[in-house]
Formats: structure tokens, sequence, C-alpha cells
């Protein structure tokens, strides 16, 4: 349902304006289509698909005899992987569907082997609301929304103790209990992505989670991994789900980098994708008897050791 006041064509022409760095062309030609869910306030959640060139043709024959779920079921066979790419999850960090459409619009030119699907702004409800809220139309930090283990306990105690109850951090009264983070949930499910990119603003670094050897650099944004949270994507998709998680997050969420350094940081991910994915190696196992003299030789037990 759509909710009062918004017009069900919401797109381009009611948000571009307010994104850095993006012209009504970049948007339109993204070819932005409803993904079949709604925000809070019943905005359609926009998605467009970059497939390689031989199954264009294929798959617009296809979606018109099959629901797109059925087609999101098997991978296109011209398609060596998929790669989901959400931005602005966050209302306030215009800076983040301005990169997605930047993009969108080189995976459109050169898709290679890669099912690219983009869902550049999720939270459409946050960027929108005057002035632009990191949090959903209910007041949900939908990256803090995911379906983590302990998820009632560790959510809510993270957000108490160490968020201070900052309402920007929220994490909502049960997991999945926005639309927003809901989509993405049965997106993946559904589209079954072998590598998620989400894009933040405005720590300025580079995060990962994930079962292989994460990029080292995307452009002049260095690995930097700042931890894993209670119902965080990275946590859900990336340590849960084995999903590779690359998390970008810009250095400044009103201002997107030149564009120069948003083509070099495409064509790092580009780089990294296209090499055989490399298992984490985990660190070797002490003997037990050398493990025992580490343990009472140790002091006091290292921040890694005092994290959950």
């Amino acid at each position: 349902m759509v909710a009062s006041g918004v017009d069900a064509d919401w797109g381009c022409s009611d948000f571009d304006a307010k994104l850095p760095n993006v012209k009504r062309i970049l948007c339109t030609d993204a070819k932005l289509k409803p993904g079949g869910s709604y925000s809070v306030q019943g905005r359609p959640l926009l998605v467009s698909d970059s497939v390689p060139k031989p199954l264009q043709k294929q798959l617009q024959k296809q979606l018109q005899k099959q629901l797109q779920k059925q087609l999101q079921k098997q991978l296109p066979p011209h398609a060596q992987q998929r790669v989901l790419v959400i931005a602005a999850m966050h209302g306030d960090e215009f800076s983040a569907a301005s990169l997605a459409l930047h993009w969108l619009k080189q995976a459109q030119q050169a898709p290679g082997h890669t099912h690219w699907r983009f869902i550049p702004l999720l939270n459409p409800d946050g960027l929108m609301h005057k002035p632009p809220q990191r949090a959903n139309a209910h007041g949900v930090d939908l990256n803090r929304n995911f379906p983590t283990p302990d998820w009632q306990n560790l959510a809510r105690k993270y957000w108490e103790h160490d968020t201070r109850k900052d309402p920007r951090r929220w994490p909502g009264k049960a997991p999945l209990s926005e639309p927003e983070s809901t989509y993405v949930f049965n997106e993946i499910k559904s589209f079954k992505p072998n590598v998620i990119v989400s894009i933040h603003a405005p720590y300025g670094v580079l995060d990962f989670d994930g079962p292989v050897m994460p990029p080292s650099r995307l452009g002049r944004l260095y690995l930097s991994q700042v931890g894993i949270f209670p119902g965080s994507l990275g946590n859900y998709a990336g340590v849960q789900g084995g999903i590779p998680v690359v998390t970008v997050e810009l250095p400044n969420a009103r201002h997107t980098p030149p564009d120069a350094e948003m083509q070099k940081m495409w064509n790092d991910l580009r780089t990294w994708l296209d090499q055989p994915p490399v298992p984490k190696v985990a660190p070797p196992t002490l003997p037990a008897s050398a493990s025992s003299r580490a343990s009472s030789s140790a002091s006091s037990p290292t921040p890694d050791q005092r994290a959950p």
C-alpha cells in the first residue's frame, strides 16, 4: 500500500536534486524500477539490474513469461557471479546513493560476467525527512535491524550501553521489524548474491565481513575493519551467512569523491571481484602444553579476547 501523500510513481524527479554530483540524466538512465516493496511511508524501494550483454534480450523475453522471483533462483547462463549493491541505508548519507548511481552507470556500460543488482536508495523516507535522518520513518537504524544471533538481548544491550540510547542507532523492537530491512533480507534469499557491497559514509575506510580475503583498498579507502555489531548487515550476511560483504565508508556524507576517484574505486572493486576468492586462513593452533604456558604467562586478556 502507498501511504497518503506519496506518489505511487515516486522516482528520480522526487529525489535526485538532493544528491550531490547527480544530474537528472544519470538517475533516469539508471532505469530504476519498483522492487515490489515499499518504505514505511509508502515510497517504492527502487532497484536496477545490469546483466552480461548476451542475457539482456533473453531476460526481457523470460520476464514476460515468468515471475521475477522464479528467475532469481538460477544464475543466468552467461553470468559467473551475482553482486548486490546497497546504498543509502541511512537517509542522511547522500554521497552513498550518488556513488551507487555512478557505479550503476559503469555496470550498465560493461557488466562483464557479473549480474549486478543495485538498490541505490534503501531508505527514501530518511532522505526525504526534514531534515534528512539516519533512521527510517519509524526511527529505526536499518543497519541494526537484521536477524543476528541473540538479537533480542545483544542489540538492545549494545544500544543501551554502547551508544547510551542514541536515538540514531535504535535497532527497533524486533529483527526485521522494518519493511526496508525485510526487503534486503528477501533479496538476499532470492537473488543469492555471491558478494554484497554496502555503501555508507562518512568514516573514510573500507570494512569487510566474510570468509574470504578482503580487498586491501578501493581507491583511497584502505581496509580498516571497524568491528561486528548486533543486527548489522555485515554481521548477518558476512559473519553468519558466509557471503562476503564489502562495506564502503566514504569520507563525506554530503559530497562524493571526485569522478576520477570514484572510477578508481570501481576499477579496484572489479579487479578484486575478477580474482578467484581466497579463503581466510585461521591462525595455527598451539599444542595443548604450549597453549597452557601461553595462558599462564598472560597477565590480562587482550581487547580481542574480551570481545563478545
